[in-house]
């Protein structure tokens, strides 16, 4: 490296975010607060894992993020979201997936009186593909979720809850996201389902994909991520490497049910603590 690179490296510093939330707040309907004062980062080839209960905000974050607030009458009120350099608050939600911030809903929202085939070419188009890139887009998703490939003549509704989760999954690949949103991948699926999907996503980070992956289960999500948050009540009230989240003794009560010691903890009391967590204040 010349003298005049490193001086350019040294000025440059760490690698710009691909994704940064800075103070975000988020309200429905002009007056009702549902995200407080968000800010977080995410580094290119990252998995970022959001936990959290019901009513935390997870998917209001993604919302944020995605620019699918309008339809529920909401809208990023303070702070700023830029992906790759650039704000994309206020962008229409076809921009932004053009920008490359891809979400899969919660809820394996399929086209369900398409084919699996008609499913995947309906994202190609989208994103405008050409024939030879939206062929080759739909032989690599075949390869990454083989079952998809047997029932490519099926109607998507027809499939099972798996099933749907592959093509969700597949159809959001096909627009060649630079960070794909995931809402939940786990609910509703049986455990052996939900070890696939978690592998996938594991797969799919191999591969240098950045995920931004939302869910309440804390196990799975640890296992692949490389740094977590937890929102509660619309705010980050834990933050830490997977690991350290893993150790956290709060996590561990109140998501995984156990004592200081490492034991379960009896249903009774893990609800109590549910009730009073120590994070809130």
């Amino acid at each position: 490296m010349t003298a005049t690179e490193a001086a350019t490296s040294a000025l440059d510093g760490p690698a710009r975010p691909l994704l940064e939330l800075n103070n975000v707040e988020v309200r429905y309907q002009g007056t009702i607060l549902a995200l407080k004062g968000i800010s977080l980062q995410i580094r290119s080839g990252e998995v970022l894992g959001l936990l959290g209960p019901n009513g935390a905000g997870k998917t209001t974050l993604l919302r944020a993020i995605s620019n699918l607030l309008a339809p529920q009458k909401g809208r990023v009120s303070e702070g700023t979201i830029t992906f790759n350099g650039s704000s994309i608050v206020g962008c229409t939600p076809t921009e932004t997936v053009n920008r490359g911030v891809v979400q899969v809903l919660e809820g394996r929202r399929v086209l369900e009186h398409l084919t699996v085939e008609q499913n995947l070419r309906a994202a190609a188009a989208a994103v405008k593909l050409r024939r030879s890139e939206t062929a080759d887009a739909i032989s690599d998703t075949y390869s990454l979720f083989p079952k998809l490939a047997v029932l490519r003549t099926r109607s998507a509704g027809y499939l099972s809850g798996g099933e749907q989760q592959m093509l969700v999954l597949g159809r959001a690949l096909i627009t060649r996201p630079k960070l794909l949103l995931l809402d939940e991948p786990s609910l509703g699926l049986s455990p052996v389902m939900t070890d696939f999907v978690f592998e996938t996503i594991r797969v799919l980070n191999t591969r240098g994909l950045t995920i931004l992956v939302v869910e309440q289960n804390a196990h799975h999500t640890l296992a692949i991520s490389d740094r977590g948050h937890v929102l509660d009540t619309g705010r980050i009230v834990l933050s830490g490497t997977s690991e350290e989240l893993r150790r956290n003794p709060d996590l561990q009560e109140f998501y995984l049910g156990l004592n200081r010691d490492g034991a379960r903890r009896d249903l009774r009391e893990t609800k109590n603590y549910k009730r009073r967590r120590r994070w809130l204040g």
